[in-house]
């Protein structure tokens, strides 16, 4: 009877101990898979993905280093130079103007003069009788290319010029500059070239990039100083670089009752403005529309003007001309590009004529003003259309050239072709039909190129520095190939700025610029912007503490007694 008892008691606690020791196994069991499955599938399953950036070269694009280069033909025609001079030509030289605009940006503008004598076929086109005939024919016998200029020096007895004028610009990329008889007697041609090239710079400060245009373009980079107040105001009048552009025709007729009007905007378009969109084309895309607004007030109560019989809008009331107008023009909800509007206002017969006044309470001779970064406003006057004695409504056929001379003004201003003042002694063409020169046109393609580069390197730089701040935010494999595109093109365009390829700097600049701004903007990152760790643990730890307490637990009983065995076995052994 005892031996059983004692072989039962025996057996009830061999179960304990292996009920004991198959928790123990469990309990390890699970704390292992749960360390070394579950924690690397959880992290693994629930990181952030975030692709690879270029971030060394993003950190270098930090410090801007730009150099623009142009090439300069300087062409001597006969009785010019000395035959003693004659036999030095042609000659090369180059010019470096170093400009730190602040500690991370620094420009070197640098000109590739060389030096030599007409060929007989250009000694002929300066033969010409005018300056303009004499600019053509040297435009079609060499065809120069975006970023280069050609000077030709003529001498004193060319009947050219006027007695008053020293240089004349004309409608290509060539320039004609008088030097006296006095300059060549006694002087080598290392002194000549000396003594034109004052002369030679004021005429690039004019036709090419100058320091005003460039840092103005930098706007966005570098904060203003305040020498550069006049013309930072100037560039903010200009729209921003922008891959295409709305522009929209409105012709606004408050008074239909009295009024027919009829304009031919598509002939004017046509004529007068497709030209320069035309030669705009390597800048951005343009899309224009029209419209006619009826019943459309200016939202400002003209001033009667007893002495002059007609009413008047003093430049103080003109900012609130816009507002009020503008509710009417709509938007463009389909594109993202900046709209120009234009708009053409036909005042009432009860408001009529109503003239513009400057802040000298002069008529302004357009009866026109523009609002920067916006468009341009024209009051078109009809009264004097009509007697006393007529019938309304009134037929009106509106004069599109004057009204199309007047716009295609604005536009220019508005899209940043700078008319600057040129220095005494210049003579600057007209503008031809196209409305645009060609070296104003490389002036303004200058002038983005840095802007773009500008404005894609502070975008970049930003994005890099956010996604290292906020760790959570998804980069992926699309935003990647964005931000790799535009470094790449940044790349690009600086080296062909500095090769002097104007026209490929552009394009790499409009392609760094747009893939920059989609990179940017791009949905995606905003996914988990907004998603901090303490929101994180409010989420986990109700999944995971109910399962890893008893774990937990168990481990520290586990603990507990492997360290009660090793002091029992100190103690026996002691």
């Amino acid at each position: 009877m005892v031996h059983k008892l004692c072989l039962k008691t025996f057996s009830l606690l061999f179960v304990c101990l292996s009920e004991r020791r198959r928790g123990q196994i469990a309990a390890l069991s699970i704390a292992a898979v749960v360390i070394i499955v579950g924690v690397p599938l959880w992290w693994r399953t629930t990181e952030t993905y975030r692709a690879w950036l270029p971030v060394s070269q993003i950190n270098a694009l930090s410090n801007l280093q730009l150099q623009l280069s142009a090439d300069v033909e300087v062409v001597f025609a006969r009785g010019t130079v000395t035959p003693e001079q004659q036999k030095k030509v042609p000659v090369t030289q180059t010019w470096d103007e170093k400009h730190a605009v602040n500690e991370d940006t620094s420009l070197n503008y640098r000109y590739e003069v060389k030096y030599r004598t007409a060929t007989v076929m250009e000694e002929d086109a300066l033969n010409q009788p005018t300056a303009a005939a004499a600019d053509l024919s040297l435009h079609t016998l060499s065809e120069s290319w975006c970023g280069s200029l050609g000077v030709y020096v003529i001498p004193e007895s060319s009947s050219l010029l006027p007695e008053d004028v020293d240089v004349y610009i004309g409608q290509r990329r060539t320039a004609l500059l008088r030097i006296g008889s006095q300059v060549k007697v006694g002087r080598t041609l290392e002194q000549l070239l000396t003594h034109l090239k004052p002369r030679l710079k004021q005429v690039l400060q004019v036709m090419s990039f100058s320091r005003t245009d460039i840092t103005a373009a930098l706007s966005d980079r570098v904060r203003v100083s305040p020498g550069n107040q006049e013309s930072i105001a100037d560039s903010m009048r200009a729209f921003k670089s922008s891959p295409g552009y709305e522009i929209t025709f409105s012709l606004l007729n408050p008074d239909p009752k009295s009024h027919r009007l009829h304009w031919d905007i598509e002939g004017g378009v046509e004529t007068y403005i497709q030209p320069l969109l035309t030669k705009l084309a390597p800048l951005a895309n343009f899309s224009i529309d029209s419209q006619i607004l009826y019943y459309a007030m200016l939202g400002v109560n003209p001033r009667f003007d007893s002495s002059s019989s007609a009413y008047t809008l003093n430049a103080d009331s003109l900012a609130h001309v816009i507002n009020p107008v503008e509710a009417r023009l709509g938007s463009n909800a389909a594109s993202s590009n900046p709209v120009l509007n234009f708009l053409l206002y036909v005042p009432d017969a009860q408001h009529s004529p109503l003239h513009i006044h400057n802040y000298n309470k002069q008529e302004v001779p357009t009866n026109a003003f523009h609002s920067p970064r916006w468009g341009g406003i024209m009051i078109y006057n009809v009264d004097d259309l009509y007697g006393p004695e007529v019938t309304f409504p009134v037929d009106i056929d509106i004069s599109m050239a004057r009204v199309m001379g007047v716009f295609l003004a604005q536009l220019r201003l508005l899209l940043g072709v700078q008319s600057s003042t040129p220095p005494p002694g210049f003579m600057v063409a007209p503008c031809s039909s196209a409305g645009l020169a060609d070296w104003e046109l490389d002036r303004l393609m200058w002038s983005r190129s840095v802007e773009n580069i500008a404005t894609a390197t502070t975008t970049i730089t930003s994005l890099a520095q956010l996604l290292d701040q906020i760790g959570n935010i998804v980069i992926n494999d699309n935003i990647a190939e964005q931000v790799s595109s535009a470094v790449t093109s940044l790349q690009l365009a600086v080296a062909e700025l500095e090769a002097g390829n104007l026209g490929f700097a552009l394009q790499y600049s409009k392609e760094a610029f747009s893939a920059s701004e989609r990179a940017f903007f791009d949905p995606s990152l905003l996914h988990l912007l907004y998603f901090p760790d303490d929101q994180k643990f409010a989420i986990y730890i109700p999944l995971f503490l109910p399962m890893c307490v008893p774990i937990l637990l168990s481990l520290l009983k586990i603990l507990t007694e492997l360290r009660q065995r090793r002091r029992d076995k100190k103690a026996k052994n002691a």
